[in-house]
Formats: structure tokens, sequence, C-alpha cells
């Protein structure tokens, strides 16, 4: 028979109350045998304080006050954590179904206390007219990009043990946008294994306020940090300039406000880096799978 290792999730939160009780219904409704729920919100002046409440006989650990940003408030609740098995999950994503009897699973296995899984994930934004979804590959993307060049784990789809953890250390709280990638690639540079996984995981919520749409100069600035540390300069010269070039474009062809939409709407077609190549003939220098790595970090 099978035992239920003990998983430990954490729930960063800011001001989500319209999506928090998702989340939280997403981790305990699993009915997972042993888990510890951690909540650690960084003061909300929303609903999000009632949610909790509805739900705080069931929780591990929940609190509500001023925090430095998501890094610290992950990192507090792992300081917390007794679990054998880590992750967590954000206040607008949600966990499917069984995801973690699939995670004590893999942990279970002989492999799995030194390894790290990552599975794929349905992205997702509701809008008027109904719902833009559009899926994930990582096994292909795994195969296809350096890591070092493109962030193709999916944060909420990962998960990894206590073990990495404390070998990995904590996500460093100076970042606010790219902590995830940054602390994946200092996994890679401490040798842990990384397992790629078929099977979806999370759905992630793509919404009007969410970091990855919102974070701007301060999200493209932390990325070209990551790159001169963890790959050349010239990467990163090279992420600006084609940030710069898509953005000057964009700029010509659409209204500020709905560029997100748009990004993601261009995303979706199939040969984007022939686009890019037209924007500036200077990135026929380079190669495709280069340009794509590079391009899926926008």
């Amino acid at each position: 028979m099978l035992r239920w290792p003990k998983i430990s999730i954490v729930t960063p939160s800011m001001n989500q109350g319209i999506f928090l009780e998702s989340t939280i219904l997403s981790v305990l409704g699993q009915g997972y045998p042993n888990l510890e729920y951690f909540i650690i919100d960084g003061g909300s002046t929303d609903n999000s304080i009632d949610v909790i409440k509805k739900y705080q006989d069931k929780l591990t650990f929940w609190c509500s006050e001023k925090d430095n940003g998501q890094s610290q408030a992950i990192n507090k609740g792992f300081s917390m954590a007794t679990g054998e098995i880590l992750a967590w999950i954000n206040s607008d994503d949600i966990l499917m179904p069984q995801s973690l009897f699939l995670m004590a699973h893999f942990y279970s296995s002989s492999e799995g206390r030194d390894t790290l899984f990552f599975g794929n994930c349905i992205h997702f934004e509701e809008c008027p007219s109904g719902v833009i979804s559009y899926g994930s590959d990582v096994a292909a993307n795994a195969e296809k990009y350096d890591l070092n060049i493109c962030d193709y784990i999916i944060q909420p789809s990962s998960f990894w043990s206590k073990t990495i953890w404390e070998q990995v250390g904590p996500l460093n709280e100076s970042l606010h946008y790219a902590f995830d990638w940054e602390w994946f690639l200092k996994a890679k540079e401490k040798k842990i294994n990384f397992k790629p996984l078929s099977t979806v995981l999370s759905l992630y919520r793509i919404h009007d306020s969410h970091k990855t749409a919102t974070g701007g100069v301060k999200r493209m600035s932390e990325i070209e940090k990551i790159y001169n540390r963890f790959s050349k300069p010239e990467i990163a010269i090279l992420y600006k300039s084609i940030i710069s070039d898509l953005d000057t474009n964009l700029k010509r062809r659409i209204m500020e406000r709905i560029k997100r939409r748009f990004v993601i709407k261009f995303s979706s077609q199939k040969d984007p880096i022939s686009f890019l190549k037209k924007i500036n003939k200077k990135y026929n220098n380079y190669s495709d799978t280069l340009l794509e790595g590079i391009y899926n970090m926008r």
C-alpha cells in the first residue's frame, strides 16, 4: 500500500480575493490525506481575509501582514513547512484534480526524492466573448531549449522535495517577477535532476492585473540580470533588443491598453520568428531556437 508522503503547499496572496477561493478549493478539494497548507497574505484590503477565514480550520497556518513581496511570502511559508514534497500555488492559479496524489506517486519512486518534477499546464483568460486558452508541452520545450535561455518550467505545475529546497536555498527576495526562474537555474547549478511530465497539473490564470503582464520595465530588468548571471552578456543584449523591437512594432499597430491581449493572440501563431525577422533583419544572424527561447521570455 502506498504511503502518502506529507505535501506542503504555500499560497502567497495580495488583494486577489476574487480568485483566492478557487485556488484554496483546488488544494483542499483534492482530499489529499497528508497535507499542510499555508496561506501567506501580504495585508490585503479586499475580501481576501474573509475568504481565508472561511477555510481557516482546514489550514495549517495563515497570516495577513505586510511583507516585502511574493518571494518573501513564499519563503516564510516554506520556513514552517514540514512536508517531504513542496510546491507553491499563487492565489490566481488552480491545481488540477488528483495533482497531489500524482506527485506522491512520483515522489515515492526510486528517483523521486532527488528530482524536481514539472508538468504541463492550461493557460486561460476569461473575457466577455468566452475563454481564451492554450496548453503546453514542457517535455518538448525541455528538449528544445536551454533553461538558461528560456524558462520552460511552468511554476504552478512544479514540485520538489524538501531536501532539494534545503540544498538550493530560499528564493531571492530582491526579485519580484523572475524569482522562480532564478531558483530553477540555481537548482540546475546544483545538479538537481529535472523531469518533465506530460500530465496537466495546473491551470494558469491570465488577467488584467497578472504580474507577468504588468511587470513592465522592472520585470525586463530582472530577466536581463538573470541572463547576465546565468548565461552571457550578449544574450542579455539580444533580449533587450527583441523586447524593444517588438514593443515599437506593437505600439504602431495597437493601443497600449490592449497590448497584452494582442501578444497572447500573436503567441499562438505558428511562425513568430519570421515576424521578428521582418521587424529587424539583424535577427537573421541568430538561430531560430535561440530567438524562440528569448522571445518566449518577453
